[in-house]
């Protein structure tokens, strides 16, 4: 357990959320850093008969394995009419049948975004509880409001008081994780 996982929960080539991730993990040092473009992870819509006839794929499984073997998790949600996309919802779905303690004990840093004003706290409530169901241990969290107004791949979080408040979120997962 050496490395720390990143993604989001989108899989959107194009997503917002997993620019977070990266630009978040762009700030850690000393520490092995494992991202995973959900854009490259397509899954299947849950279903009892297709998990009868057809079991678990192997990048389920990996997920679930690089979620139980990371020392902390690093996941920005994004939001569809003010929840968690149905795509990131599915991917609970299928790791909740895989291992229902699938992020048990897991430290995790939430975080949000969207381009308008309430930065997918919607989703970010939901997420919080449905991952506390889990087991996941919430040491820190951000939700940035206005991403396009607010952020910029080489400048990062632009509003100075989001970038303190992204820091300190930050400086607390990493401390909670050692």
């Amino acid at each position: 357990m050496s490395y720390i996982f990143g993604f989001a929960g989108s899989n959107s080539s194009t997503s917002i959320n997993y620019k977070l991730v990266r630009y978040t993990a762009s700030l850690i040092s000393g520490n092995e850093l494992k991202l995973l473009d959900m854009a490259n992870c397509p899954f299947p819509m849950y279903g009892e008969d297709y998990e009868k006839e057809n079991g678990y794929s192997n990048s389920l499984i990996e997920v679930k394995n690089t979620i139980q073997n990371a020392k902390g998790i690093i996941l920005s949600v994004n939001e569809h009419n003010s929840n968690p996309s149905a795509y990131f919802k599915n991917l609970i779905d299928w790791l909740s049948r895989v291992d229902k303690n699938f992020i048990d004990g897991k430290k995790l840093f939430l975080m949000s975004t969207s381009g308008g004003k309430r930065g997918a706290k919607g989703a970010f409530e939901v997420t919080e509880k449905l991952l506390a169901r889990f087991g996941a241990e919430l040491v820190a969290s951000f939700s940035l409001p206005g991403f396009h107004d607010n952020f910029d791949m080489e400048k990062g979080i632009l509003d100075k008081d989001l970038s303190k408040s992204h820091k300190e979120a930050l400086e607390n997962f990493m401390e909670a994780i050692g």
